[in-house]
């Protein structure tokens, strides 16, 4: 084998993806939003770029004609009655964010027990339905509110006179959270000032009586002693309430009468007294102004059964090349980089047009797909949501399985039911005890919330009691996916149930 140098020639192919079409496909990812942000920087740095400030062209819109889904609504079975367009469906899998104690207290679960029955927690509302339930006028978003901080460092000025201990609460203010709680130790704050601990107590007891109540409290069972001291309402029973918050997150609520020595007329209403507090006093000042979801595309009815989808036109860039002073300056004797320079920008911004052509034509044609398979959901609701994946909608429109999970990335669409994000309507299949049609993992959600909600306090359904229903109706389902689905909508089990029951809790 002799070894030297030589050159060998090949031919071989391979797929490149040019800068252009890396921007294409990154382009497909971005909502409405941030594709405006993207279009604002092009017209900044491209001067063949400009804003078409009236529209030459119509939004390209897509009906979804009635024979389109008669196919797929044959498989449906039709209902009884047309079911109201009722949202609160999409409320089923949100949930408030949990915090837990050193000692083990889900402070999530005490603040659902805190919040039931006309508490202060409710259901709340989603970004998917009805903007307009907390819309806030335009001088109060212009009016710049105090934050916790800034509240409790002007009672500071005005309760301390001692500069050191003016100090110390200021260190203390600064280590409150949001929330209105103190996680540091006071042992730190006793070292950085070199005073005993004694006084950095003193010291956080006065600032536990600012305003709000209850702030500064470093565990739940002290923030809501506060308060309730100050209503005066703060007794040997309610004190040993708070201090077996666990029980109470656990609705053991026969342990709680023994442990405080009162009946159950008492307990509930030292339980109502407490599910009257506010577990986190900071958050009413720490209000963040979070934009409401835009929808990109809408969706319209008309009386003959046909969907119309649009992209909407409140969002939507519109972008043209300003062929008059790119002619302008070709006549103008310029040097070869300057030449260049416009040629490049010349061809970026007709490529960036066509894009944006081609990203709305795309859109339309993945959502209208969308409306074609899930037409029995927009006309009877949740429970004909069918199973739906990613390789249905590709192969229904030509396209690629990646180029669908771009198109539906961050999208929103404004239906009748609700505004929902695209990828909402692609769920699991759980298939059917006859072997027919699969069930959509979602629908399946709401038929097991829907029982649980109609459940009579004196029958209480378990969960393998949730799967003889279900399966009666066709769906085959095990009782561990019950459980699963009932964890993940924050509902507690048969047992905690009846206890809430039981109790009016």
């Amino acid at each position: 084998m002799v070894l030297a140098p030589r050159l060998d020639l090949r031919q071989s192919q391979s797929l490149v993806m040019t800068p252009q079409l890396q921007q294409a496909i990154k382009l497909l990812q971005l909502s409405n939003m941030e594709l405006s942000a993207f279009v604002d920087a092009e017209l900044e740095r491209n001067p063949l770029l400009e804003r078409e400030e009236v529209a030459s062209e119509p939004v390209p819109v897509v009906e979804v004609p009635r024979d389109a889904v008669e196919a797929l609504r044959s498989e449906l079975p039709l209902p009884d009655a047309e079911s109201p367009l009722d949202t609160s469906w999409a409320d089923s899998d949100s949930s408030p964010g949990r915090v837990t104690e050193t000692d083990g207290t889900d402070l999530g679960m005490v603040e659902a027990g805190l919040s039931m029955n006309g508490g202060s927690g409710g259901s709340g509302g989603s970004s998917r339905g009805d903007f307009d339930e907390d819309m806030r006028g335009l001088e109060e978003t212009l009016t710049e509110r105090p934050t916790l901080r800034q509240h409790l460092m002007e009672q500071v000025g005005l309760t301390f006179t001692h500069s050191t201990d003016r100090m110390i609460a200021a260190a203390l203010v600064e280590a409150i959270d949001d929330a209105g709680y103190l996680s540091e130790p006071l042992l730190g704050f006793a070292d950085q000032f070199g005073c005993d601990e004694a006084r950095i107590e003193a010291v956080l007891k006065q600032v536990q009586r600012f305003d709000p109540t209850g702030v500064g409290a470093r565990t739940l069972g002290e923030c809501l002693a506060l308060q309730l001291a100050e209503r005066n309402r703060l007794d040997p029973a309610m004190q040993a309430l708070l201090d077996h918050l666990p029980l109470l997150a656990h609705r053991d609520v026969a342990t709680l009468q023994r442990i405080c020595g009162v009946d159950a007329a008492d307990m509930s209403e030292m339980i109502g007294e407490i599910r009257a507090l506010n577990p986190k006093p900071g958050l009413a000042f720490e209000r963040s102004d979070v934009d409401p979801v835009t929808p990109d595309i809408l969706m319209h009815a008309l009386p003959d059964e046909t969907w119309i989808l649009e992209l909407n036109p409140e969002t939507l860039p519109r972008v043209l090349v300003n062929n008059r002073y790119h002619s302008r300056v070709r006549r103008q004797p310029l040097s070869k980089t300057d030449k260049d320079y416009i040629s490049e920008q010349f061809q970026t911004a007709n490529w960036l047009v066509k894009a944006l052509h081609q990203r709305a034509t795309t859109i339309l044609k993945v959502a209208s797909e969308i409306v074609r398979q899930q037409d029995g959901f927009f006309r009877y609701g949740i429970t004909h949501l069918r199973p739906l994946i990613l390789r249905d909608i590709a192969e229904g429109v030509g396209l690629h399985e990646s180029t669908v999970s771009r198109v539906t990335t961050a999208k929103y669409i404004a239906t009748p039911r609700g505004m929902l994000e695209l990828k909402y309507f692609f769920t699991s299949a759980i298939q059917s005890a006859d072997g027919s049609a699969a069930h959509s993992a979602e629908a399946v959600r709401y038929r097991i919330k829907a029982l649980i909600d109609a459940e009579k306090p004196t029958e209480v359904l378990s969960d393998d009691k949730i799967v003889d229903i279900l399966r009666a109706d066709g769906v085959d389902i095990a009782r561990r996916t019950v459980a699963k689905y009932r964890e993940a909508m924050r509902i507690s089990s048969s047992v905690q149930r009846r206890r809430e029951k039981a109790f009016g809790i």
